[in-house]
């Protein structure tokens, strides 16, 4: 357990009177499953670039609601077909202007699972939450959109599904789709290619990507982006110990963004530092986790034996002992044991709820008693029937809906000692965890591969953070 006091571990699942039924989980709100039904769209469009070949394309689009129901911009993706330049090519996305703000418009690229001869890719335009709603019988206005090769090198845009270069006005063209709340609702795709054929990684559900391109702990962006790096005193781990948010610190090798915890002691509480970066909203629930996380065996430097624990989870706090609207779900790493193990460890656990003294608990985990020094995609999901853990692409267990969330939740990453019985030395001495990205998808279930694939579309975009996951 991630955040909680201290306490004898009690790993299997108890079968206890406490336990709750499987309570099955709402999926979208129904506010917006009524705009789905009810309501409808239409996209026009004109070109800013018109010619054959071009340095960039640039398609730019108004969206009107058609419907009685007012839709929510954040639910809204856009598709706009093209045949790349040749295989290998990558493409990056800008916004020139927009009347909602370019701040609020998000491009990302996919690639068909059928392709045709006039369209393989696709660039697909969302909205984050600050860009609003639609009333019936509004539009967005003027989206100023454009995108080009990202070697510069010129683009063919007079073969792609969704160019006409006669369109210098606006008007409707129905060779882009719209999505509202997962459902298409305007247009054609190329053949084989509908937005929500399963095969094709799906670009909607509101979502939190964050790539963690941050200067320092003191950056204020990471307060912007909504994270807050701990500095108070409590628990889990070592009596007396520090979280430290100096010990949190950003690079970039080989020019990719990487958040590193360090957690260092030198054989005592007051020495023992710990660290730990989580969301400073609760409002993250079904759905699909993911994050790239590096685990290490030894220490950065001293010598080795501490009991450490390095994670990615989700949770809510209890709110009393044995609480049943409590939730946790972890991936934790014990590099050299803990809990009585005696030695490397990797955990997922489904909590339902605990009571901290006396130690009772009511989880389901599953465990592989193996190194996973290294770096290693992580990915949960969490719909109204299951929770399902993925390590590298390959499932790692399934547990069962009596232990799905009553209550959103927080996303956090920590890195902290359980006790200092390991190693008993006074040398310094200090570990380092290290993460790549995390990405949330609100009530979409995303295999693996399309979360890789997700995570490729937003960093070929250039795109580092997006969140348009509301507050709940």
């Amino acid at each position: 357990m991630s955040t909680r006091p201290t306490g004898r571990r009690t790993r299997a699942a108890l079968a206890l009177t406490a336990l709750l039924g499987g309570a099955a989980l709402a999926g979208l709100p129904a506010t917006t499953v009524a705009a789905a039904a009810d309501g409808a769209l239409a996209v026009q469009y004109r070109t800013g670039s018109g010619g054959a070949t071009a340095d960039q394309s640039e398609p730019w689009f108004k969206v009107r609601n058609t419907g009685s129901t007012t839709v929510q911009l954040s639910q809204v993706r856009i598709r706009y077909y093209f045949k790349a330049d040749s295989p290998n090519a990558s493409y990056r996305f800008a916004c020139s202007w927009a009347v909602r703000g370019c701040s609020a418009v998000t491009g990302t690229f996919g690639t068909l699972a059928h392709p045709t001869a006039t369209a393989d890719r696709y660039l697909e335009i969302g909205f984050t939450a600050s860009a609003g709603s639609l009333a019936p019988g509004a539009d967005t206005g003027d989206m100023q959109l454009r995108f080009h090769r990202a070697d510069w090198q010129t683009l063919r845009q007079s073969d792609d599904y969704s160019f006409d270069g006669a369109r210098t006005s606006y008007a409707d063209w129905n060779k882009v789709t719209a999505q509202l709340a997962g459902a298409t609702v305007w247009g054609t795709a190329p053949e084989g290619n509908d937005p929500t054929d399963p095969t094709d990684p799906p670009g909607g559900g509101q979502t939190l990507f964050d790539d963690f391109d941050y200067t320092s702990h003191t950056d204020p962006a990471i307060s912007a982006h909504g994270w807050s790096v701990r500095s108070n005193s409590g628990g889990p781990g070592v009596p007396g110990a520090t979280w430290d948010p100096s010990k949190v610190t950003f690079s970039a090798p080989g020019g990719n963004s990487v958040m590193n915890l360090e957690t260092s002691t030198a054989g005592t509480g007051a020495s023992t530092r710990h660290t730990e970066v989580l969301t400073r909203s609760t409002k993250f629930r079904n759905g699909t986790y993911a994050a790239r996380v590096r685990f290490s065996d030894t220490p950065k430097y001293g010598p080795d034996g501490d009991r450490v624990v390095q994670t990615f989870f989700t949770i809510n706090d209890l709110k009393a002992p044995m609480a049943d609207d409590y939730a946790e779900y972890d991936f934790e790493y014990l590099p050299n044991g803990g809990w009585g193990e005696p030695s490397n460890i990797l955990y997922t656990t489904s909590w339902e709820t605990y009571a901290p003294d006396p130690w009772q608990a009511v989880n389901q985990h599953s465990e592989s008693r193996q190194s996973f020094a290294g770096w290693h995609d992580l990915v949960v999901t969490i719909d109204d029937s299951a929770i399902t853990y993925y390590v590298d692409g390959r499932h790692f267990g399934t547990h069962d809906a009596a232990y799905l969330p009553e209550r959103p939740m927080s996303i956090n990453f920590n890195q902290w000692l359980i006790d200092l019985e390991g190693q008993t030395s006074a040398t310094p001495r200090a570990y380092d965890q290290q993460v790549d990205y995390v990405l949330h998808v609100k009530d979409r279930v995303l295999t693996p591969a399309q979360v890789t694939a997700r995570i490729d579309a937003y960093r070929a975009a250039g795109t580092s953070f997006v969140d348009e996951v509301p507050a709940p």
